[in-house]
Order: C-alpha cells, then structure tokens, then sequence
C-alpha cells in the first residue's frame, strides 16, 4: 500500500476560468484555393476557432470577395488557374480596402525562388503544403495577438 500526504484543494474561484479562450482577437480570413474541399475544410476550422470567413475559389472571384469582405488575413495559394496567386497578391496590395492586409501563401511551392517570388509580390509570410493546422494557427495566432 503506498501513502500519499494530504493537500488542500484551491479554493474555487469567484470567475471560472476558461482554458481555451484565445489569446488573439477574432479576425475576418478570406481563403482563396481554387482546391474546393481544401477551401472549405479550413474555411470551417478557422471559423470553430472563432474567426469570420469567407472562401473564393479562383483569382478574380477571391479579389472581389476581398474588396466586400475586407478581411484582416488571406490564405493565399499560389497555384491558381488563370491568374496566379502572386497575381493576386499583388492587385490585393494595390486595393485600397487590402492594402493593408495580412497575405498568407498556403501552397505547394515552396523553394527559394517561389518565397523570395513570393515576398516581391507582396506575401507577408509563406507556408508550404501540407500545412498542419497547428502551424497555420500559431501563424495566426502571432498575427492577431492584441
């Protein structure tokens, strides 16, 4: 038989503490893939976490969901048909209402070249495919920390 000491339990306290509030503020993310399942798959993550989103599937669709949306981050791929998500980045810096915006490329690409590509275009931080939840979130989370 093994005897373990006695300890007093922490007296409870008056505002119960929530362990999974976040530490960052709920932001508007416009997903841009022309992948329709990726699309809607982190679309909806980012939402159970809190966050407004909006999904377009191609170039010209996701810069008009930008200039309604106005969203405060993009989840930008890279290789879209048509136009490409270097293009898009860089007429979303041009826009007036997503000038400003946080530009995200989630995508395949991913040597040098294509990030170094990437920073001329106008991204702000590159991630390469498959990228785990966790990893996008903490990029996230860094992000929008108030």
């Amino acid at each position: 038989m093994v005897r373990l000491p006695m300890c007093e339990a922490p007296a409870p306290s008056s505002t119960p503490e929530k362990p999974d509030a976040p530490l960052f503020r709920s932001a508007r993310i416009l997903v841009i893939d022309d992948n329709v399942d990726a699309a809607e798959m982190m679309a909806m993550l980012q939402g159970l976490r809190g966050h407004v989103t909006r999904v377009a599937h191609s170039g010209p669709d996701g810069l008009e969901a930008a200039k309604d949306f106005q969203p405060d981050v993009v989840l930008l791929d890279i290789g879209l048909p048509g136009m490409d998500g270097y293009e898009v980045a860089r007429h979303l810096r041009t826009m007036s209402e997503t000038s400003n915006v946080r530009i995200i490329a989630m995508s395949g690409y991913g040597s040098d070249e294509d990030i170094a590509r990437g920073k001329e275009a106008g991204f702000d931080e590159h991630l390469v495919k498959p990228v785990e939840t966790a990893v996008l979130n903490q990029h996230l989370d860094a992000s929008l920390k108030l």
